[in-house]
């Protein structure tokens, strides 16, 4: 019973997440996927002296067999940037902040590569659930960190040698 339990809460899962998807018009991460101003469909917040704001973040789908005690997992992991929560202030917004922005959507990516490492080399127990919970909670926490680190080491994309730094570095770890 616990079994088909988690398959159902499983499926739940899958179709809330697919569905989020759907309903926010989301873009999967690709490399040769680039972000533009049209893809910012947000509304500014009034009044804000922030320039944009990008919304990306990972979502996960995984089942899980059992065999003689040991967990085995099918599971995806995904990047995607929400155009209906992303927004820019067009009159003080050029290309180093869009490339700022990108850069956000592409750090989402490299957590999203890191959580599936350790997907990979975790070995799971009957608590795979909970465990798999755990890891994305932590994925998520130092992806928050580390978007914060590049915010303050770029100032949100005003120190344009360090935007360039990062550019390449992000580019590097990227593969691109």
């Amino acid at each position: 019973m616990g079994f088909l339990r988690f398959i159902f809460g499983f499926f739940v899962f899958l179709w809330s997440v697919i569905s989020l998807a759907q309903e926010e018009d989301a873009i999967l991460w690709h490399p040769k996927q680039r972000l533009s101003w049209a893809n910012f469909k947000a509304e500014p917040i009034e009044g804000s002296k922030v320039a944009a704001t990008t919304a990306s973040g990972l979502s996960y789908q995984f089942s899980a067999t059992e065999a003689d005690g040991k967990y085995e997992l099918d599971y995806s992991v995904n990047t995607f940037f929400y155009p209906n929560r992303s927004w820019y202030q067009p009159k003080i917004c050029d290309e180093v902040i869009l490339s700022h922005e990108q850069l956000h959507f592409d750090i989402s990516e490299l957590f999203a590569r890191k959580m599936r490492k350790i997907m990979d080399t975790t070995t799971f127990t009957k608590n795979v659930k909970a465990e798999v919970k755990a890891i994305y909670r932590q994925i998520n926490k130092e992806l928050a960190e580390y978007q914060q680190v590049y915010d303050n080491d770029t100032n949100y994309s005003r120190n344009i040698e360090e935007q360039q730094s990062w550019n390449q570095k992000i580019k590097d770890a990227l593969g691109n």
